[in-house]
């Protein structure tokens, strides 16, 4: 069995509902979901003139390849209604690699831990809510550590859905 650590999010329509249609296609497709955070509401990153997003960690338990994963979830984002128009443009659904087991891959379309994630609140803070201790395993720092480090300014505040 594989571990896997995503992170989902989006920006576009009804966040929530894409978000939970995410978890369970991945769910029903890739594995069995161990632990999943609260969503988390933040600014965007690099384009900022869009909505904010909601982004959410899970801990998915597959016996997929990590290459082999990353093709049911891109198939997921394309079932959900993900275009692909411009890079850190809004979306539906985002849904990202962040670490499978404690290996490190380098593929043209895949890098795992993602190299960015260290950088990025939105992607530590949901994670320091379901794995604190994991160590990152090229920077052996645990997630704990890399969030006090984390240099992005960019708040993310547990997201609590308005009363219908």
């Amino acid at each position: 069995m594989n571990t896997a650590i995503l992170l989902i999010g989006g920006n576009m329509g009804d966040r929530p509902k894409f978000l939970q249609q995410a978890a369970s296609l991945i769910a029903a497709r890739a594995g069995r979901i161990l632990r999943e955070s609260t969503m988390y509401e933040t600014a965007p990153w690099g384009d900022v003139q869009q909505p904010d997003y909601l982004n959410q960690a899970l801990v998915v338990e597959t016996t997929m390849e990590a290459s082999v994963l990353l093709d049911v979830l891109l198939e997921i984002e394309k079932e959900i209604g993900r275009v692909r128009r411009q890079k850190w443009g809004s979306r539906v659904i985002d849904i990202d690699l962040i670490f499978f087991n404690n290996e490190v891959i380098t593929l043209p379309q895949l890098k795992v831990p993602h190299p960015q994630m260290q950088n990025r609140r939105f992607v530590l803070a949901p994670l320091q809510e379901i794995i604190p201790q994991w160590v990152h395993p090229i920077l052996q720092l645990t997630v704990d550590q890399l969030l006090e480090a984390c240099p992005d300014p960019l708040p993310a505040h547990k997201f609590i859905a308005a009363a219908h």
